[in-house]
């Protein structure tokens, strides 16, 4: 007996030995095979070049129009003209009465008080840039080549200088920037924010907090005849001709309709062809297999290339943006309406056949019920992604706050803008799942 047992324990532990190899052996297999894939993958999209042509720099002047505006003093040397005023806002110019604190003077001569010790000088025809800790650098005219001295016994020159015959460029940090070139110089002053973003330059609002505008709109005389200073208030926001704010506004109200409109035309289309392609509700096999093919066609085919065809045959506009999320969630909700069908629950429905109901009642009280919350948490959840679907139409051109977002990075100058209209964008789509998560949350515990 104990010889017995002895040789049952002897296979027992090879057995186990043996199984713990070939883990080990399975283990290092995906191990290896894993870091070939990666390998390989590095090689065909050429990770390496990529990451060489990668240029951080820009990237970082990017963010920064993003999140910073730049007041321009630039000095027309041909025409001996001044002009302070913030990039980006055709009506931000300032006048001489209202030039910034940081700037003094005129055409013929002028100071700029910049941050951290950093001051520009113009007199005379030359430019005195002074830096803490380096000196001072006077820059020139003479005849056509720009020249630039430089202090004595002074340390090497901050990084972000760049100095030719033809251009003095300077920005050593972050926050300015000084130009010197034949017909003009050039001064940029950053700060972070948004500038005149409630209201435009000129505007009698512009520069008022919120407690003033509150003041003026319910203790002040109107501003305008036979208008309150509320509407006033609205109206030169909502008319800004820089953030365009009104235009915004309607920009999302069509992606929201788009969105909307799609959806529901999938679903009223997708749920009756469901029906017909559940397994346990057609026995005809020709039609479900016709009717499944239907939805593997409308949702093989990507929303983007359906919008291309839409709007080659009907043109620009959100219903072109609205038809191509409706062929393509037809086919997906179709879908998933049928298999949700065919996990039905049979009884219900012959339940309420015993009573002598119609087909039509067999499927509203037998069959619907069962599956009314999970059909509205997927219609719900395709809602809020067809917000994010609408914003990627509409920048083919079917309108909406897509559209917008494309011509402001057109521009290459109005980054803040594209900043504003992103954060909108986030800012809907964070509502919407709010929402439907709300609303979800009801049907199905309800």
């Amino acid at each position: 007996m104990n010889t017995i047992i002895q040789h049952d324990r002897g296979e027992l532990s090879q057995f186990l030995v043996t199984k713990l190899r070939r883990r080990s052996y399975w283990k290092i297999f995906f191990s290896l095979a894993t870091i070939a894939y990666l390998i390989f993958i590095g090689f065909i999209f050429n990770v390496g070049a990529i990451f060489e042509g990668a240029r951080v720099e820009r990237g970082l002047l990017l963010f920064s129009d993003m999140v910073a505006y730049k007041t321009h003093v630039i000095l027309n040397l041909r025409r001996n003209e001044l002009k302070v005023a913030v990039e980006g806002e055709r009506l931000a110019t300032y006048s001489p009465e209202n030039y910034p604190k940081w700037f003094k003077g005129d055409a013929e001569k002028f100071e700029v008080k910049l941050r951290e010790g950093y001051r520009v000088r113009y007199e005379n025809g030359s430019l005195h840039y002074f830096i803490p800790e380096y000196g001072l650098i006077k820059v020139k005219k003479k005849k056509s080549k720009i020249i630039a001295t430089f202090p004595e016994n002074a340390p090497s020159l901050p990084v972000g200088f760049k100095i030719s015959e033809f251009k003095f460029d300077a920005r050593p940090v972050f926050k300015h920037r000084v130009q010197f070139s034949k017909s003009k110089i050039e001064i940029h002053y950053f700060n972070f924010g948004w500038e005149n973003f409630w209201f435009p330059m000129g505007s009698p609002f512009n520069g008022m907090g919120f407690l003033e505008i509150l003041d003026l709109i319910f203790l002040q005389e109107r501003l305008v005849a036979k208008t309150s200073n509320v509407t006033a208030v609205l109206k030169e926001f909502w008319n800004h001709p820089t953030w365009q704010h009104g235009e915004l506004a309607i920009a999302v109200l069509e992606t929201i309709l788009m969105a909307f409109l799609g959806t529901l035309t999938a679903t009223l289309v997708g749920l009756p062809l469901a029906f017909v392609a559940a397994e346990n509700l057609n026995p005809f096999g020709i039609l479900r297999f016709g009717i499944r093919r239907v939805f593997d066609f409308l949702r093989g085919i990507d929303y983007l290339i359906w919008s291309l065809i839409f709007i080659r045959s009907f043109g620009l506009g959100p219903l072109t943006g609205a038809l191509a999320i409706a062929f393509t969630d037809t086919g997906t909700l179709g879908k998933l309406f049928t298999e949700a069908l065919e996990n039905t629950d049979s009884k219900q429905k012959e339940g309420v056949q015993a009573t002598g109901a119609s087909s039509i009642k067999q499927f509203r009280f037998g069959v619907i019920p069962q599956i009314l919350p999970v059909l509205a948490s997927q219609i719900l959840y395709y809602f809020e992604s067809n917000m994010r679907s609408a914003t990627v139409i509409g920048a083919l051109g079917a309108g909406g706050i897509g559209l917008m977002l494309v011509q402001t990075m057109r521009t290459r100058r109005d980054w803040e803008n594209s900043l504003y209209i992103i954060v909108v964008t986030i800012l809907i789509v964070i509502i919407a799942d709010v929402i439907s998560s709300l609303l979800r949350k009801k049907l199905i515990s309800g």
